[in-house]
């Protein structure tokens, strides 16, 4: 059994050591070795996440030929090592093939499945050893997965990568039908194999497998080993298969020994809602076979705690379920994010209530109301995104509202009124870094007619080609404004239920016109129009009647004296007439009247729900294997943001969709309907009136780069694909290329430190993708960075 352990580095990134099994012990495996996995063995990974919850994951690892004895042993020692952390852990049950997508996030070059096992005199990697022949079919975009397979021609396919490993030299064959990410993925590992395993000594080949006689002395290494081709390659095999937790149906199962046998009962099915968890007992959540979770209450008996894992995967057999069906295991207040993802709502424990939200940096005991402080944005990017608002809302501001399929411009003495019948497009301009930023909302009124919502689209891609493609677009459905939306207006935004805002067009007379204002400064009110009835009334907030004669102001007894002032503001906007102030409980008859006579509201005392902290995940949205696939990146960073793909980023509160440049329209397609249909089939019983932000690479708004650790802004001044294939042009190359030799190999009197000199122009930017006057332009160590990564430097 081998176990890994991932310890903190003040670079935030992981020093990794393995523990191995023999005789079912564990016993370290030199740090060279990881991402490399014996079929023939099982292994346990310890990981200490940095982030500030120090949350702890275990998983243990199963190969496909490992023993019933070593698998046992394995599960032993995750027990064990549960106890020991004090039962905080996540425990994940991985099985070689199926990893789950953190499991994979540890191994960033991807891993390698090794025939046999250390228990067969197996050993694992050993530096500087070139006696190897090996044989490696290389799979995926986003996690790769190395398989030793037969060194013979039989083993290729057209739509695959392989790498042959000779020792002192790696050739990566390229099938016909791969693409440019898995391409580059492959060289990444291929690197990867030089650099650990053979000390950086190895030399590196690529040859495309659709013009193999672009490499005749690569293929002539090739056929020396595997013989002479005859007969064609097999088609590619198909890549991933779709996720299927999305839609699945989650049902919870309550686990008891309390009369002596196991008794597994179901509880509800989805949505479901934290207050079905009870500290006295355990738990099963079953994502339709894709996943089992296992919860471990507080106060259950230890005899039920320390089982959990086993009767996890006897839940397995008894629903016959495949072998390979994900299982993690947690204790209550330790819970994954994923699993938290599953519930409707979540309540962290010490979690504050209250009007509004309350903001917080890091994590402290006691959290206290605060005003919050937009010049914070800039110093902490996190607290942007968490916030969702990219600056103090003191941008320029442009409105259009459709007409006649048409953009037509809205007067700026009447910014911020939004009428139920219309469709707007708000263009917002602001700068950052001395660049001018855009932001393109897209208000789509709940009574505009099917033609109007598709005109706002297309006039909203003409306005954003206008910009060449650098607004940020953002869908905001009506009644669901996004803060920074409300921010904007400076407490002037009323929508009103119907009719339109169009210059002499009569609306109908409503008669009676309720309006529920919310907001404690201008930074975050808004007037929204709601039904002219009693019911409508809240005792919580502020409430403007208007109708012919009069003009009441009621004031809720739950509401404060901010809401008071900001409702006075918004009552002058609507009404130039005197307002009664209305006390509730002292209403007069006119009042009632208005409303169409008493009826029953909502009295309860406010405490408006904090929107859980849940974690943001990361998707991949691509139709590279010729299919569209949705794959979540775990543990992801800016790094995983491929410019081939659409990458969809769900921070529970908004959903963004990542355009990379090189994306297809397809994909980008697709990705819009994805995400729609990801709200409407969550199983926690998403809003799909969740606002969809769509974002451009290159022009990314701080709510969304606040969600990565240590954003790069000029990550992609120069491209990441030439970046990339730059990367793929490894040390010691066997063809023509060009050549990057260790400094003691240079020719004579050539300068190692500024070997890009002697470069033409055509293999300078095809090298760093960029012009020397545009390299010269870039600060120095992002110079240095692309040397390092073109073996320059």
């Amino acid at each position: 059994m081998k176990h890994l352990c991932k310890k903190k580095k003040k670079n935030l990134f992981f020093d990794i050591s393995y523990l191995q099994k023999s005789k079912m012990k564990m016993v370290p495996v030199p740090e060279q070795a990881h991402g490399n996995f014996f079929e023939g063995d099982c292994y346990i990974i310890l990981n200490v996440s940095n982030s500030t919850s120090q949350s702890t994951d275990i998983h243990y690892w199963i190969g496909n030929t490992s023993s019933q004895d070593e698998q046992g042993a394995a599960a032993i020692y995750v027990t064990q090592l549960d106890k020991y952390l004090g039962g905080s852990p996540v425990q994940y049950r991985e099985v070689q093939g199926c990893e789950s997508a953190k499991f994979k996030s540890y191994f960033k070059n991807g891993l390698i499945y090794k025939k046999g096992g250390a228990g067969s005199g197996f050993t694992h990697v050993e530096t500087n050893t070139f006696n190897i022949q090996r044989l490696l079919h290389v799979k995926g975009t986003k996690h790769v997965t190395a398989r030793e397979v037969e060194v013979s021609w039989s083993s290729f396919n057209l739509g695959d990568i392989f790498l042959l490993d000779l020792g002192k030299a790696v050739i990566q064959w390229n099938g016909p039908q791969s693409n440019r990410q898995e391409k580059l993925k492959a060289v990444l590992l291929a690197q990867d194999i030089r650099d650990r395993e053979r000390g950086g000594r190895a030399q590196i080949g690529v040859i495309e497998g659709g013009q193999e006689e672009a490499s005749p002395e690569l293929m002539k290494l090739m056929i020396s080993v595997l013989g002479q081709r005859t007969g064609h390659l097999k088609e590619s095999i198909p890549d991933d298969k779709p996720d299927q937790n999305q839609t699945s149906i989650i049902k919870l199962y309550h686990v008891s020994d309390a009369s002596g046998q196991l008794l597994v009962q179901e509880v509800a099915t989805s949505p479901l809602t934290q207050d079905l968890l009870s500290s006295s007992d355990c738990y099963i959540l079953d994502q339709g076979g894709s996943s089992v979770m296992v919860w471990k209450g507080k106060a259950a008996s230890d005899e039920e705690r320390s089982s959990a894992l086993s009767r996890a995967v006897g839940f397995i057999k008894a629903k016959n379920y495949p072998s390979n069906t994900k299982v993690e295991v947690m204790s209550e207040g330790g819970e994954s994010a994923m699993f938290k993802h599953l519930f409707k709502s979540w309540k962290e424990k010490g979690q504050t209530q209250g009007l509004g939200r309350t903001h917080s940096v890091g994590k402290i005991a006691k959290v206290d109301q605060v005003k919050f402080d937009v010049m914070e944005l800039h110093a902490q990017p996190k607290l942007a995104a968490q916030e969702r608002m990219v600056d103090d809302a003191s941008g320029h501001i442009q409105v259009w509202r459709i007409e006649n399929l048409e953009l037509k411009e809205v007067n700026p003495s009447t910014f911020g009124q939004f009428y139920g019948g219309d469709c707007y497009l708000v263009l917002y301009t602001y700068n950052r870094a001395n660049k001018q930023q855009y932001i393109l909302y897209m208000w789509q009124g709940r009574h505009a007619t099917q033609d109007e919502v598709t005109a706002c689209a297309y006039q909203a891609v003409n306005l954003d080609n206008k910009y060449n493609g650098a607004p940020t677009q953002v869908r905001v459905v009506m009644g669901k404004e996004p803060r920074h939306f409300l921010a904007i207006f400076k407490g002037r935004l009323i929508i009103f239920e119907g009719g339109t805002g169009r210059p002499g067009v009569v609306n109908p007379d409503p008669g009676a016109r309720l309006f529920q204002v919310r907001g404690t400064h201008e930074m975050n009110t808004k007037a929204t129009e709601v039904p002219g009835r009693a019911s409508s009334l809240n005792t919580n907030d502020v409430f403007l009647l208007k109708t012919h004669q009069n003009v009441f102001l009621w004031y809720g007894k739950g509401c404060s004296g901010d809401e008071r002032e900001m409702g006075k503001a918004v009552a002058d906007l609507l009404s130039e007439q005197d307002k009664q102030i209305v006390m509730e409980g002292q209403e007069p008859a006119a009042f009632w009247v208005a409303l169409g006579g008493k009826a029953p509201y909502a009295t309860d005392k406010r405490l408006e729900k904090e929107v859980a902290p849940h974690e943001p995940r990361l998707f991949e949205c691509s139709n590279q294997t010729g299919r569209f696939l949705m794959t979540e990146v775990a543990d992801f960073t800016q790094d995983d943001l491929d410019e081939d793909d659409v990458m969809l980023l769900d921070t529970w509160e908004e959903i963004f969709l990542w355009i990379g440049n090189s994306a297809n329209q397809y994909e980008t397609q697709e990705s819009y309907n994805s995400a729609v249909e990801y709200l409407k089939t969550h199983p926690a019983g998403r809003d799909p009136g969740t606002p969809i932000t769509t974002v451009k690479q290159g022009h990314e708004p701080p709510t969304f780069t606040g969600w990565f650790n240590a954003w790069d802004a000029h990550k992609w001044s120069v491209s990441q694909t030439d970046q990339s294939l730059s990367r793929a042009k490894p040390s010691g190359m066997l063809h023509s290329e060009q050549l990057v030799k260790t400094p003691n190999q240079l020719p004579q009197g050539l300068d190692p430190e500024k070997r890009e000199e002697y470069l033409t122009d055509a293999e300078f930017e095809n090298l760093f993708g960029c012009t020397r006057n545009n390299f010269q332009r870039l600060p120095k160590w992002r110079q240095n960075d692309l040397k390092k990564k073109a073996g320059l430097f």
